[in-house]
């Protein structure tokens, strides 16, 4: 039996159709700016929610997510909560069926912005601050729109909406040991990227942010009964997942057509290397990101400076090394190869590419 239970509404869009070939399939409404309930908001003012520099475009987003969430009174109304009520719902009903077998993929949309904590989690703001409740960072560098304040209380916004998917998370596998699934399953915890928070001067995703706070994952595989507990410094990408994890089934034949490659021997502590080099970028953007263990080189766009940051001694990525090291950057660049690149790539625009907004 194979269940997707999500928030993230792009997975349900006619042009996705991501819940193909599962046996059930559960969509939790209004995360974001689907298009759920007609805006405005009719009991909150998109002007407590913005500040002077929001444009229109911003603003009509933010009433967007606000017309959806604002009959949100009590904790289980937010999605967090909900995506993972429906889960235990789902797990409840497999066990009580007997399905030998599940898959069950939960694909909960947050920590992702809008952040918007309940109450009961907002702790990591100033109390003492007055603004407007910047739940919705804008584009472009954060200097020119908001304040030092600001930016920190939007900061501690994020903080309150990670740790309110936290503690639900807690409640998933805390039922996922009452139901005796814990120790008899192949748990994957990940996300599919970070969150930059004005950590380089921009918050959001976008393609010029690869920096550890975009390209760095949570990332953790639980085998049944908590076998080979540990950590490693191993490189994978997300191509790699799945191949893994049919290697891991006994599927070892059906990983040749894939992209990536198995890393069971990495997750069995047989090994602790996989790749040499891991490789981002947005596939219509101009910035490429090339990393080791050691080192990180951004290629920007013609007319930009490159990036060589020492990820292992500046994990901050604060002191750009390509003029003191520039065989590094050569090295890492080669590894990219010519074969990759692309002559008429074009830059990515819009608030965080096409592929978010609708």
């Amino acid at each position: 039996m194979c269940g997707l239970i999500s928030d993230t509404y792009h997975l349900a869009r006619p042009g996705m159709n991501f819940h193909k070939g599962f046996h059930s399939f559960i969509w939790t409404r209004g995360q974001e700016y689907d298009s759920y309930i007609p805006p405005p908001p009719l009991r909150k003012r998109v002007e407590d929610y913005v500040n002077k520099n929001y444009t229109s475009e911003w603003k009509n987003l933010v009433a967007r997510f606000l017309a959806n969430t604002e009959e949100f009174s009590r904790e289980e109304d937010w999605f967090p909560a909900r995506v993972v009520m429906e889960s235990l719902k789902w797990l409840r009903r497999a066990r009580a069926a007997r399905y030998g077998k599940i898959f069950l993929w939960i694909d909960c949309f947050d920590p992702h912005e809008p952040w918007d904590p309940p109450p009961s989690f907002d702790v990591y703001t100033d109390p003492n601050y007055r603004g407007a409740r910047l739940i919705l960072p804008m584009r472009g560098y954060a200097s020119k729109w908001a304040t030092p304040e600001e930016v920190r209380y939007i900061r501690g916004l994020y903080a309150g909406e990670v740790s309110f998917v936290d503690h639900w998370l807690g409640l998933l596998f805390k039922e996922l040991e009452n139901l005796g699934y814990y120790d008899d399953s192949v748990i994957v915890f990940t996300a599919d990227h970070g969150h930059p928070l004005a950590d380089h001067g921009k918050f959001l995703k976008g393609a010029d942010r690869l920096y550890n706070e975009l390209l760095k994952i949570p990332f953790m595989i639980r085998l049944p009964g908590g076998e080979r507990p540990r950590r490693t410094k191993a490189i994978v990408q997300f191509p790699d997942l799945l191949p893994t994890l049919l290697d891991l089934l006994g599927f070892k034949w059906e990983t040749i057509p894939t992209q990536g490659r198995s890393f069971l021997l990495v997750l069995m502590g047989e090994s602790n290397s996989h790749r040499r080099y891991a490789i981002s970028g947005y596939y219509e953007g101009v910035d490429r990101c090339v990393r080791d263990e050691e080192w990180s080189l951004i290629q920007r766009p013609e007319g930009q400076p490159d990036e060589l940051y020492n990820i292992r001694e500046d994990p901050r990525e604060s002191r750009n090394l390509i003029d003191k090291y520039p065989e590094e950057a050569k090295r890492l660049a080669k590894a990219y190869g010519s074969i990759f690149r692309r002559s008429e790539q074009r830059v990515i625009k819009g608030i965080q590419g096409r592929y978010e907004i609708p």
